[in-house]
């Protein structure tokens, strides 16, 4: 392990252990090691690929705990935990590598990185994550844990069950905090398309 690993493996085990307040020296060794292997697959894959963002998020979870280091129950609360941060760190990677390859408008013939997970839950044929970013950014301002619910969905690949304890709610709001993120994130991202038509309309 480097040493950057073998800190977030000592922060996640004393997360564990009941300490507070350690989450903001974690995130950005998740950030910096989820970003090495983003790079990695993106320079890998074609302009217009779809990234599996959970692929990454767990692989890199992998990477950082040997498997001897926790015990069952200590490494589920660990992998809460580690998937919280690094839904959010994904999050931020996509955003910037997307930004710095220049695609300002929907269409712009630049590169484009789609998100495998969105299409299948949110219920589109293709999402940006430009497109992705502007929805959930809008729904921030409207509530915060729905937002949250879909970084864990979308970004960490949980379950609704998985969800639960990372919201720190019951399995069953799980389930009607999910619903409702899902159902503002196609609202948004459709009321988006019906901009965007409208503006190439009004420009041709």
């Amino acid at each position: 392990m480097s040493n950057s690993q073998e800190r977030a493996t000592e922060l996640l085990h004393r997360i564990c252990s009941g300490e507070s307040g350690l989450a903001d020296e974690l995130f950005p060794l998740v950030y910096d090691q989820l970003h090495a292997l983003a790079a990695s697959m993106l320079r890998r894959e074609r302009a217009d690929h779809t990234l599996q963002a959970t692929a990454l998020v767990h692989e890199a979870y992998m990477r950082l705990l040997d498997a001897d280091d926790f015990d069952p129950d200590e490494g589920a609360i660990a992998r809460q935990h580690y998937v919280a941060l690094a839904a959010r760190a994904m999050r931020r990677i996509l955003v910037e590598h997307a930004r710095s390859r220049g695609r300002d408008k929907r269409g712009g013939g630049l590169r484009r990185v789609t998100l495998d997970e969105a299409h299948h839950a949110v219920g589109a044929n293709d999402i940006e994550v430009l497109d992705l970013e502007n929805a959930l950014a809008r729904m921030e301002k409207i509530d915060e844990r729905l937002v949250r619910a879909a970084e864990l969905r979308l970004f960490g690949g949980l379950s609704v069950r998985e969800m639960a304890p990372c919201l720190g709610i019951s399995s069953t709001r799980a389930k009607v905090v999910w619903a409702s993120a899902r159902a503002m994130l196609n609202k948004l991202l459709h009321d988006d398309e019906d901009v965007s038509v409208s503006a190439a309309e009004s420009q041709s």
